[in-house]
């Protein structure tokens, strides 16, 4: 009997030891996935499940990349130097297979300078090749969407659309001389007007269904390393 119960009890340990390295192991195949931003980001007025970093973790673990749930560091609102500090207080000491930066809306909502987004927009860009380990290839920028073709923002439309194209010629400009990948959605959000269904409730921030076209948008032009 003695016998059998340490068998048993020796099976039972094998066991735990194999599931523990299978689940380590497991784990360790997942990328990791940081998005820096702001009320685009944190996908203001959908659900959790709608917000395109979680879209398109789900997309590229679909396509054979498993990538775990995204860590989002964007509140509603931010400008380029609120999302610095809010970076800063994170204080991030892992280094993540995946980082997105998509943000200036607000700079130019707030009528903050372009010249002073630039500066402070490099920084941010640089900070996210840090948390990517160095690997240029596994960060991307997004553009940023004109809420000129919102309810919200057409009375003002061909202003914000005139700031917003300068805004994007930086961002884009200074991406490109990092030589990191700089994503487009600019165009896919002045289709808001047209169809409704790409602004929320709100009438101002994309929907769910425009930020799934941001993801496909996004997976076409991605390259991980």
């Amino acid at each position: 009997m003695r016998l059998n119960i340490n068998f048993n009890i020796a099976v039972v340990a094998l066991t735990i030891i194999v599931s523990n390295s299978m689940c380590a192991q497991t784990s360790k195949q997942l990328k990791t996935y940081l998005a820096l931003g702001d009320s685009y980001t944190i996908g203001e007025s959908v659900p959790e499940t709608e917000r395109w970093p979680v879209q398109l973790a789900k997309a590229l673990t679909e396509k054979g990349i498993p990538v775990a749930s995204p860590k989002i560091i964007a509140v509603t609102g931010w400008r380029t130097d609120n999302l610095k500090n809010g970076i800063d207080i994170a204080q991030i000491k892992e280094r993540y297979d995946l980082v997105s930066l998509l943000i200036g809306v607000n700079n130019q909502y707030q009528g903050k300078p372009a010249d002073a987004y630039a500066v402070e927009y490099e920084t941010l860009l640089k900070t996210a090749i840090q948390l990517a380990g160095g690997e240029k290839a596994n960060v991307f920028v997004v553009s940023i969407p004109d809420y000129g073709y919102t309810p919200f923002g057409a009375p003002n439309q061909p202003k914000i659309s005139k700031e917003l194209d300068e805004f994007n010629a930086i961002n884009k400009r200074i991406t490109e001389a990092y030589e990191i990948t700089y994503i487009n959605i600019t165009d896919i959000s002045r289709r808001g007007l047209e169809d409704p269904e790409l602004v929320a409730d709100d009438t101002l921030h994309p929907s769910g269904k425009q930020y799934t076209l941001w993801v496909k948008r996004i997976l076409e032009n991605l390259r991980l390393e």
